[in-house]
């Protein structure tokens, strides 16, 4: 077997993509000597419910407090159940725990790791009120069968987006576009980025009725409070939560929005490049993209065959790392977490907890070059004929 050549620099999982645009945005924010929720961020909620085609946008501190608030605005709390995914980051489940409420984990699909509309009305009791599926990895979710189901028991829909910007729905709309509240992370690593932050959408009314929540309670923001409007006493309408974004954070996230388009294409290029690279692994399968257009390119998901290899996919992990490639997991099934099992039982979502230990997700980012591409598969072929079975 040939030796490899390591490079000498590591190349990060999923760098942000960013310009001296955007550091000109953030840097006008930081001169007007106006930080917090103002301007910027009225401006960014507007332009992002647009571009979504959502009839109204909040923008909040993460996709987790978006993700709560949907929760508080169908009035979801002790005693009621929502059904969700197990392939997910754990913020989705999490935030069902906090209002009170109880997870069921619907299994997945095993071409696409979506939740599997097939399994839906199986898990749905007395106790059920909300079906929270995950766009995951930028794949649109089956929403006509999800709907559908909803509609049949009288249960509401939020959607969790965090990986869905730009994905479209089957009908060619953009996810956010929908009747149904929808969350929106705007992480480091996401397809666009704030640093840290996030979105709701959804009918006005909805997103209105947390709207007060997502600042305190107060029915005042500081923009409205300290500006040159006028005096007028704030009222707390209720126990509220420190959720809003700031005008920094939304600066950035006004220059981000306008590129994402280009940000898109590049994805799918780097979609296209690894596939091609890998198509002949035999240890290797890539997750299904049936979706082509209609995809966001999120993230890019690899199992390794552990019939074909002599080490497992951590050890794997471990040698790509060495390699100076930054692999990561999305996502070890939430129901599998200490928290979770003990809580809960025993996972009951068998497709789910068998192709985990297969997965890796591999660098991809508009920031990953094809030079960068080629060697990350060419250290995936290396390891795969280091470790033939």
């Amino acid at each position: 077997m040939t030796e490899f050549s390591v490079r000498e620099d590591f190349i990060v999982f999923s760098p942000p993509t960013l310009g001296d645009e955007e550091c000109a945005a953030v840097e006008k924010v930081l001169r007007s000597g106006w930080l917090s929720t103002g301007p910027e961020t009225v401006a960014f909620e507007s332009e992002f419910s647009k571009k979504v085609g959502a009839e109204s946008a909040l923008a909040v501190n993460s996709c987790t407090a978006a993700l709560h608030l949907a929760l508080l605005a169908h009035g979801v709390g002790p005693g009621d159940e929502v059904l969700t995914t197990p392939m997910t980051f754990a913020a989705t489940v999490n935030v069902i725990e906090h209002v009170g409420a109880a997870p069921i984990f619907v299994d997945v699909h095993p071409e696409t790791l979506l939740m599997d509309p097939s399994k839906i009305a199986g898990c749905i009791t007395k106790k059920s009120k909300i079906i929270l599926p995950v766009h995951f990895a930028g794949q649109p979710c089956d929403m006509a069968s999800i709907n559908a189901t909803a509609g049949e028991y009288g249960l509401a829909v939020i959607e969790d987006a965090a990986h869905a910007l730009p994905t479209k729905y089957a009908d060619g709309s953009l996810v956010g576009s929908s009747s149904n509240l929808c969350t929106f992370s705007f992480y480091a690593n996401k397809n666009m980025t704030t640093g840290e932050g996030g979105m709701l959408t959804g009918p006005k009314v909805l997103v209105d009725s947390v709207r007060t929540i997502a600042l305190h309670g107060l029915n005042r923001d500081a923009w409205k409070r300290f500006g040159n409007s006028g005096f007028s006493l704030y009222d707390v309408e209720s126990p509220g939560y420190k959720y809003n974004m700031t005008d920094i954070q939304a600066s950035l996230g006004r220059v981000q929005m306008a590129r994402l388009d280009e940000f898109w294409r590049r994805r799918v290029e780097m979609d296209q490049r690894y596939r091609d690279g890998l198509k002949d692994v035999p240890a290797v399968t890539v997750l299904s993209n049936p979706v082509g257009e209609h995809h966001g390119y999120h993230l890019f998901i690899v199992f390794l065959d552990p019939a074909a290899l002599n080490i497992d996919r951590d050890q794997f992990m471990s040698e790509m790392k060495a390699l100076q490639v930054g692999v990561a997991l999305h996502y070890p099934p939430v129901n599998e977490f200490s928290y979770y099992r003990d809580k809960y039982g025993p996972s009951t979502t068998p497709v789910a907890s068998r192709l985990f230990p297969q997965m890796m997700s591999l660098p991809f980012s508009p920031k990953v070059s094809d030079q960068q591409v080629d060697y990350i598969v060419d250290a995936i072929k290396y390891l795969c004929q280091k470790h033939k079975a």
